[in-house]
């Protein structure tokens, strides 16, 4: 089999269109149907169900694409480990990151990592966290950064930093009325009790992001259950949102500080400990090349000029 046809399916199974598949191929829309037709040909069975759109993928479709994925990863470590037997100082790095940390992690890093490696390419997959991890146990990424808690039987990691989990009210709540909290202002955010938010209407992140489950032990705990008016997958939109009086939500500080709305919302923390452990991770047994590795220091180093 080659490599190529193995490149050509799992395009095909991303876009899950044949079209919008052979433009990011550069080839023509007919060439790549033929192609796969002859691959289907030597398989002896379709691998794609063509009678729906967009396309899906057989049961057989589905084992060829898991085939197709561990020997593409296979072929991708042994070109890292061929790049740094002899030295080589060209390289790439392929690196999941939520669209949040691309826009205010990633514009830090890059530029860094270009100066300092300008012949090793960077390519970013963007997802939701639990999505990511999945990236990095197929073999998709080099690397993602994530949270703990994390499966330590199929991942190792590293830890990056340590981020506080704020509360964002609305500033008519009557707690940042109480408390003279400033819209927008997270310098001074003093502690409350959750369980005084019991009768306050929550935005909840959807299920993908961790946040969805902190947010339901934290009311656990704090003896209620939040009343959910509305779920997001988009923790900038859960933050507009709390601005724009619609409830309280849970969010990362780093996004805080990086995220500025006409209608913002106050700010407050925790009395009980709220927050989250930043890692990059990998599959746990994958060769690590030294492209990855100097990419790692370089996140590390990068961070910790930020915070201090």
């Amino acid at each position: 089999m080659e490599f190529r046809q193995f490149k050509y399916v799992l395009k095909v199974a991303e876009e899950r269109n044949f079209s919008n598949a052979a433009k990011k191929l550069f080839i023509s829309q007919p060439s790549l149907s033929q192609f796969i037709q002859k691959v289907e040909e030597q398989v002896g069975a379709p691998i794609f169900d063509r009678s729906v759109s967009p396309l899906k993928l057989t049961y057989i479709g589905k084992l060829y694409v898991e085939h197709a994925k561990t020997v593409m990863d296979l072929q991708n470590q042994f070109e890292q480990r061929i790049d740094d037997v002899l030295k080589i100082k060209k390289g790439r790095v392929t690196v999941g990151s939520s669209p949040f940390r691309s826009a205010y992690l990633m514009s830090q890093i890059l530029p860094r990592f270009r100066a300092n490696y300008p012949d090793i390419e960077i390519f970013l997959k963007e997802d939701n966290t639990l999505n990511l991890e999945e990236l990095a146990l197929n073999g998709e990424t080099d690397l993602s950064i994530s949270l703990l808690p994390i499966d330590e039987k199929l991942f190792d990691y590293e830890i990056l930093f340590e981020e506080r989990v704020l509360l964002a009210l609305p500033p008519t709540h009557p707690i940042a009325h109480k408390l003279k909290l400033l819209a927008g202002d997270h310098s001074y955010t003093p502690y409350i009790d959750l369980a005084d938010l019991r009768d306050t209407p929550f935005i909840q992140m959807s299920k993908s992001h961790k946040l969805h489950q902190m947010l339901l032990i934290l009311c656990k705990e704090a003896g209620f259950t939040p009343n959910v008016i509305f779920e997001t997958d988009s923790m900038t939109t859960a933050q507009a949102l709390a601005g724009a009086g619609i409830g309280v939500t849970l969010l990362p500080e780093t996004l805080i500080r990086a995220n500025h709305f006409e209608h913002e919302p106050c700010y407050c923390a925790l009395k009980v400990k709220a927050s989250r452990t930043v890692l990059v991770v990998y599959r746990k047994g994958r060769y690590l090349s030294r492209a990855s590795r100097a990419f790692i220091q370089t996140l590390k180093e990068t961070l910790n000029d930020s915070f201090n």
